[in-house]
């Protein structure tokens, strides 16, 4: 049994000087692409973790998409959907590798790859949840190597997103998709507003 508040709670914030000092030169960067800081939103949001009890965690989103973005935890929330960690990607210096490996949900950072073109977590409109019973596989190569234990997905455990299921339900009610869905690669952890 979950211990903590029995009903979802969320906060929207705009980001502070404190949270600022922390972003910059990590996840937002001095680039005229990456959203202005006052357009972006930090949320404090409840979520049960993998070890049964009550959490609150945080992400950045962009602020036009703060609400729906909340909307779409309280159902996992309600659903009882664990997440197994919710901080934001300046803890691992907004390194997506990282952030992988410790099993983050996270959702804003500016990232450029190597073609030129953004992330959509670039513009605080795509999230990743439970990166390790989720993981992205292009070709033979698994992100991160944990995931390696998650690849049957017809073995559904904790964590796991599958379609039916309370996360791709609740992201497909505010209208995001799922790289689930995708066909070129698969990445199970991540939803964006775009589907991209």
């Amino acid at each position: 049994m979950s211990q903590g508040p029995a009903v979802f709670d969320a906060q929207i914030l705009p980001i502070s000087a404190e949270v600022s000092a922390e972003m910059v030169g990590r996840s937002w960067r001095d680039d005229p692409r990456c959203p202005r800081l006052h357009e972006l939103a930090l949320l404090r949001l409840d979520h049960h973790g993998l070890d049964g009890a009550v959490h609150r965690g945080e992400l950045i989103v962009a602020a036009a998409v703060a609400d729906e973005v909340v909307a779409a935890f309280a159902r996992l929330f309600a659903a009882g959907f664990p997440i197994a960690r919710m901080s934001r990607i300046d803890l691992f210096d907004a390194d997506d590798g990282r952030s992988m490996a410790a099993n983050n949900c996270s959702a804003f950072c500016f990232r450029v790859a190597p073609s030129g073109k953004l992330s959509q977590h670039s513009f605080g409109t795509a999230i990743d949840i439970n990166p390790v019973q989720n993981p992205m596989i292009i070709g033979e190569r698994i992100y991160p190597d944990d995931g390696a234990a998650f690849l049957d997905r017809a073995d559904v455990r904790p964590g796991m997103i599958v379609r039916p299921g309370p996360v791709v339900d609740a992201f497909a009610a505010i209208g995001w998709g799922w790289g689930g869905d995708w066909t070129r690669l698969k990445d199970f952890h991540h939803f964006s507003r775009s589907g991209e």
